[in-house]
């Protein structure tokens, strides 16, 4: 099992540089709410309906996982530490959820190595 972070599965649906990693782990995956927001945000920005793109994603093995009351206060407390400046609420549920379920987060963000915030992190490029 793994979190994806959104810029990992626009990665793979843009066909982007990682796209293959992200596309390995589709099986066995799961997400937060708050990441397929920005998922489906990308999409309605560029000119998609909302429900055509969410009934689409929920076709997927993907699991969107709600965002909980547990995985919201994680998320606030990663701001407590000094690596996690400039990590967004999404970035933050995305690396809470993968505290929660004690699994690896796949991002596009290479930024987030910098990140030691008990959360095994792993890039797709």
């Amino acid at each position: 099992m793994i979190v994806l972070d959104a810029s990992a599965l626009l990665a793979m649906l843009y066909h982007e540089p990682g796209h293959e990693v992200v596309a390995a782990h589709l099986h066995n995956c799961c997400m937060s709410t708050v990441n397929l927001a920005e998922v489906v945000g990308r999409f309605v920005r560029d000119g998609h309906a909302s429900q055509l793109v969410l009934q689409q994603l929920k076709a997927t093995s993907i699991e969107f996982v709600p965002f909980s009351v547990e995985q919201s206060l994680l998320a606030a407390q990663l701001l407590a530490q000094p690596q996690s400046f400039g990590l967004s609420l999404a970035d933050r549920a995305c690396i809470a959820l993968a505290l929660l379920r004690g699994v690896p987060a796949l991002t596009a963000d290479r930024a987030w190595l910098q990140v030691q915030l008990g959360a095994t992190i792993r890039t797709i490029r």
